[in-house]
C-alpha cells in the first residue's frame, strides 16, 4: 500500500489538506497527517485539525511522498521548518511523489530552489517568487515528473487525481473521479 504524508502547518488551507487527505484515503492510499510545531494545528478558516503524529515523529518512516497545502500563513510557515525543508528536499531528490498546491509552490519550493528547471503552477498572483529558470503554467494542475502543483482549492479535487494518477495509475484516478467529483 501507498504511503504518503501531508504536512500541516498553523494557517494552512483547509480544503488543500482535506480534499487529497480525503480523496486519497478513498483510493486507498495510507494517509499520515504531520503536524508542523505539535499534533494540533488550525487552518487559516479556524478549523483545528489533530495531526496522526508531529513533524519530528516522521523521521524514519518509509513514505511514497509529500504533500503540501498552501494558504497563508501556512505556507509561511512550513517554509519556515527545518523538518519539512530536509522532507521535502529528499523527497523530490528521491524521485518520490512531492505534491504542493496553491501559495505552497512559490512560497516553500521556489525560495528552496526546488523548481529550478522544472515546469509548475501555483495560486495565481505567487509566480512572481518563481525564478526565471522556472517554467510558470497557468494550467490548473502541472505534473513535471515527480513534481505536482496546483493552483488553489478550487482545483483541490484535480490535484488529488493527480496525486493518485502518480501513485497508483489512472484506473484508480478516474474511480475516484466517478465516485467523487461526478455524482450528482
Amino acid at each position: 500500500m501507498a504511503r504518503i504524508a501531508v504536512l500541516l502547518a498553523e494557517g494552512f488551507e483547509e480544503v488543500e489538506a482535506v480534499t487529497p487527505i480525503d480523496f486519497l484515503r478513498r483510493a486507498g492510499v495510507e494517509v499520515v497527517i504531520a503536524g508542523v510545531g505539535g499534533r494540533t494545528v488550525t487552518g487559516s478558516h479556524g478549523i483545528t485539525i489533530t495531526a496522526d503524529l508531529a513533524i519530528s515523529e516522521l523521521a524514519g518512516e518509509s513514505l511514497e511522498g509529500i504533500v503540501l497545502p498552501g494558504g497563508m500563513p501556512g505556507s509561511v510557515n512550513l517554509a519556515a521548518s527545518p523538518e519539512v525543508r530536509r522532507l521535502v528536499e529528499s523527497t523530490l531528490s528521491s524521485g518520490r511523489l512531492l505534491g504542493a498546491i496553491c501559495a505552497a509552490p512559490a512560497r516553500v519550493l521556489a525560495p528552496m530552489g526546488l523548481l529550478s528547471g522544472r515546469r509548475a503552477t501555483c495560486f495565481p498572483g505567487e509566480e512572481s517568487a518563481f525564478g526565471a529558470d522556472v517554467e510558470f503554467s497557468e494550467e490548473r494542475v502541472v505534473r513535471d515528473g515527480n513534481l505536482i502543483t496546483s493552483r488553489g482549492a478550487g482545483t483541490a479535487a484535480e490535484f488529488a487525481e493527480e496525486l493518485i494518477r502518480f501513485l497508483l495509475g489512472a484506473a484508480a484516478a478516474n474511480e475516484i473521479h466517478l465516485r467523487t467529483v461526478q455524482k450528482s
